[in-house]
């Protein structure tokens, strides 16, 4: 056995697992540092107060590699984005969540988090777009296929049974050019049609298998470990969470009776909450000795974020 044989974890251990997902993040093209801070932030960082300082947020960016260089300016455009705010003291820095930025995370915390809403009265919820510049169109198309609602037509999308008083509260700009039913259909067999026409649950059920696949090789290896090590448990934790959230956030959350029986979607989120419950309290460990504010520690852990996926229990 060679030295660097001897050194390499085995296949089967926590670390091995979080060197092949790291592995697999630093093949992407473009390696995206801002969406990876996102994560960081959404997961690990609001729960403990929302701010960090920048030398900790480029310590914790650091095993994923996210030079200096890369994590100063994903956050500099978070901040211009309006999502983070910055300030300094002296010659350190630290960022903050925004008002706004608290506000959207906390919608995405909802979606990732969550447990579905399996009730359906079999209602849907209809939004019609009135004429509109092109860029307020994209810019309501967008929030409205964030929250789940289907295209139908350039001017009309659809979501089964979308609480509309949420919509009601949030009808600013572009929404408020938007004209809200809520609608029964008379047709039989119009639903199935409805979601075929509105949604691409091919091609989103084939990411979720493939997620599957990949994360059941890493729960695999932290039921052989022994003991996990707390970078390692960071590091698979949060690159479980940035995979999943891109991929959730494009999921529509149609009540089961929409979907087929096996839908993969389904075993995604049960695959994910047992491998954060895994590594949950290692990982914190680490972000504690990692990571501060400017004025020092970072705050413990919120009591809700033990209500993730329905309840953890580490």
């Amino acid at each position: 056995m060679t030295a660097d044989s001897a050194a390499r974890p085995r296949p089967d251990t926590a670390a091995a697992a979080a060197a092949e997902l790291i592995a697999r993040f630093r093949r992407q093209r473009p390696l995206r540092a801002g969406s990876l801070i996102v994560t960081l932030f959404g997961d690990a960082i609001m729960p403990r107060g929302g701010a960090i300082a920048l030398g900790s947020l480029i310590a914790l960016a650091a095993p994923f590699g996210l030079n200096e260089r890369l994590v100063r300016t994903a956050t500099a455009r978070l901040a211009k984005d309006g999502w983070l705010k910055g300030r300094r003291a002296g010659k350190l820095s630290e960022y903050r969540l925004s008002r706004d930025g608290r506000e959207r995370f906390a919608d995405a915390t909802k979606r990732i988090y969550g447990e579905p809403d399996s009730e359906w009265s079999g209602r849907w919820t209809l939004i019609f777009l009135q004429p509109m510049a092109a860029a307020e169109r994209k810019e309501l198309k967008e929030e409205l296929i964030w929250r789940g609602f289907g295209e139908l037509s350039a001017t009309v999308f659809a979501h089964p049974e979308f609480d509309s008083r949420v919509l009601g509260a949030k009808r600013t700009g572009p929404l408020a050019k938007a004209m809200v039913f809520d609608a029964n259909l008379a047709d039989g067999d119009a639903p199935q049609r409805l979601v075929a026409l509105g949604w691409d649950l091919d091609d989103l059920g084939l990411r979720y298998r493939r997620f599957v696949k990949r994360f059941e090789r890493v729960l695999a290896a932290l039921r052989s470990s022994r003991t996990l090590d707390e970078e390692a448990s960071f590091i698979v934790r949060t690159l479980l969470i940035h995979e999943y959230r891109r991929l959730h956030l494009r999921d529509p959350m149609l009540p089961s009776r929409l979907l087929q029986a096996d839908w993969p979607g389904v075993r995604a989120a049960a695959l994910c909450r047992d491998i954060y419950a895994r590594v949950f309290t290692a990982s914190e460990v680490h972000v504690s000795r990692v990571a501060a504010q400017l004025e020092g520690a970072l705050p413990a852990p919120e009591a809700s974020v033990m209500e993730r996926f329905g309840g953890i229990q580490p």
